[in-house]
C-alpha cells in the first residue's frame, strides 16, 4: 500500500493552504460530494472571485484554497478517472501487478458504489464465486467501465463484446439471480 512522506503531506496541505483538521475535514467532503458522489460543484460566489482575483489567493471568505478544487469542477469525470487511476496505483504493492480482492472491493465499494450501485452485486459474486483473487489494472479499468457503460438492469450488456472473463461471469450470475426472481443453487465444490 502506498504511503504520503510527511514532506508530500505538507506539501500539499501548503498548495491547500489548510491549516486546520477542520478545514481539512471541509475540503475532503467538498471533493467526495463533487468526485465520488457526483454532486454539482460549489458555486463561486461574486465577491469571493473578485477578491481573489485581486489578491491572486483565497479571499477571507474561503476557508481553503478551492483553485484545485474548481478545476476539478470543470470537468469532474476526468478527475473522478484521475482519482480511480490513483487509487490503483496506491493501493498496488510495490513490484506486484495486481492487487488483492479484499482490497479492490473494499475500494470499490468506496469508489464506485455511490454512483454505481450495480458494484454492491459485484462485491457479493466475487466472494461467493471465489476463484478471483486479485485485481490487475485491466480488471480495475474495465470495471469501472463496466459501471459506468451497462445499465444496472444489463439490458445493454453485450456477451461479445471484450469484457474480462470475470465480468461476463458476473452478468451470468446476475441474470441467473434475477430471471426467475430466485436465488440460483451454488454449484457443489468438488
Amino acid at each position: 500500500m502506498g504511503k504520503f512522506t510527511k514532506a508530500e503531506w505538507l506539501h500539499g496541505l501548503g498548495l491547500l493552504e489548510i491549516s486546520s483538521l477542520p478545514v481539512l475535514a471541509q475540503a475532503l467532503r467538498e471533493l467526495e460530494e463533487l468526485l465520488i458522489r457526483d454532486k454539482q460543484a460549489l458555486i463561486r460566489s461574486a465577491s469571493t472571485s473578485s477578491q481573489a482575483k485581486k489578491r491572486g489567493s483565497t479571499s477571507a471568505k474561503e476557508p481553503y484554497n478551492r483553485t484545485r478544487y474548481r478545476e476539478y469542477a470543470s470537468d469532474p469525470k476526468t478527475a473522478f478517472a484521475d482519482l480511480y487511476l490513483f487509487c490503483f496505483a496506491l493501493a498496488k504493492p510495490p513490484q506486484a501487478r495486481n492487487i488483492d480482492l479484499e482490497t479492490a472491493m473494499a475500494l470499490w465499494s468506496v469508489l464506485l458504489a455511490p454512483r454505481y450501485p450495480i458494484i454492491n452485486d459485484l462485491i457479493t459474486f466475487l466472494p461467493e464465486k471465489g476463484t478471483y483473487k486479485g485485481a490487475n489494472k485491466d480488471i480495475w479499468n474495465m470495471v469501472h467501465e463496466f459501471c459506468r457503460a451497462v445499465d444496472p438492469s444489463l439490458s445493454n450488456y453485450e456477451a461479445d463484446g471484450a469484457w474480462p472473463s470475470l465480468l461476463d461471469d458476473f452478468v451470468v450470475w446476475k441474470k441467473g439471480k434475477t430471471d426467475d426472481g430466485v436465488e440460483p443453487v451454488p454449484a457443489k465444490k468438488e
